[in-house]
């Protein structure tokens, strides 16, 4: 049996599967199916300064090889989350990953210092999110603006800080590199891409706000290539995330430069999906010959 054991940012996982932000809420509903323990991490539904309701239904629209979703970061708030979900997660043998969202750098500034105090692993922080001092303009988009709320973050928190950027982008190892200068001890990637479905008899889009993110098999080469492009760009850390289904798809992500892995939207469709991948991977490390699974991570050889 291959150690798969990992570092991501000196947090060590007891392996390298995790689950992605938005698709395990906070671990409750997926206890029922299998002990959660058995996986490295666990990033927690993302979480906003105050409750929110979400984007109004239709939200959720299934696509060939995968779904868009516009479920608009639905959460009971950062305080009720500590209050009320951490206690419960601390008595797990997993790790805790916060993601968090806001509107202006000081709401991430203050949710980081929260946090911190509260006693989560690690900070996931979500620039795929508006600025609302910027006129709306995501924060992702640009690299000084993902630099600013990456140091914003990274001055108030006491724990790693993992920044998980959007592929909407032109250029995504420019933003890698702008917010590792910033301080990021970490970045995850890729966030879902934005898409639409039309209803072809109601001449209406399928979700309420017109578009929404798309995740699932689909995105796979999409997400294999940017990690690969941004572990090309920087020196940090990388948890990837998009459409990983398989153990195969697990290891093309390591192999393409990620520390660790992100399971998301697979697990609607199969709940037990983050354990059956691990236990794919122990497999395919061991009909390898690979004895440290840490040993997969940028092994790609390109032409």
């Amino acid at each position: 049996m291959a150690d798969m054991r990992v570092n991501l940012a000196g947090v060590e996982l007891k392996n390298p599967i995790t689950v992605a932000s938005g698709t395990f809420g906070f671990g409750r509903e997926y206890g029922q199916f299998f002990d959660i323990a058995r996986l490295g991490g666990i990033s927690v539904k993302g979480l906003t300064p105050l409750p929110r309701q979400g984007n109004p239904a239709p939200r959720i629209a299934e696509t060939p090889l995968g779904m868009l979703n516009s479920v608009g970061l639905q959460n009971p708030g950062v305080d009720a989350f500590i209050a009320h979900e951490l206690p419960e997660l601390k008595k797990k043998n997993i790790v805790i990953i916060a993601n968090i969202s806001g509107n202006t750098p000081e709401e991430y500034g203050e949710m980081c210092e929260k946090l911190s105090a509260a006693g989560v692993d690690m900070i996931e922080v979500n620039i795929s999110c508006p600025n609302v001092k910027a006129g709306g303009l995501t924060y992702g988009t640009k690299p000084e603006m993902a630099a600013e709320v990456t140091q914003i973050a990274k001055h108030h928190a006491t724990v790693p800080v993992m920044v998980k950027l959007s592929p909407n982008v032109t250029d995504i190892a420019e933003i890698a590199r702008a917010v590792e200068g910033a301080g990021a001890d970490a970045i995850s990637l890729i966030n879902t891409i934005r898409g639409m479905v039309i209803d072809v008899n109601t001449h209406r889009p399928v979700l309420k706000m017109n578009t929404g993110g798309l995740s699932g098999p689909a995105i796979l080469p999409v997400a294999v290539r940017m990690v690969w492009e941004v572990a090309s760009a920087v020196q940090v850390p990388i948890l990837g995330m998009g459409g990983i289904s398989t153990g195969a798809d697990a290891a093309q992500m390591l192999l393409a430069g990620a520390t660790a892995v992100a399971v998301g939207a697979a697990t609607f469709a199969d709940p037990m999906a983050p354990v059956r991948i691990l236990a794919e991977l122990e497999d395919y490390c061991t009909a390898h010959g690979i004895e440290k699974v840490s040993d997969l991570t940028g092994a790609v050889q390109p032409w």
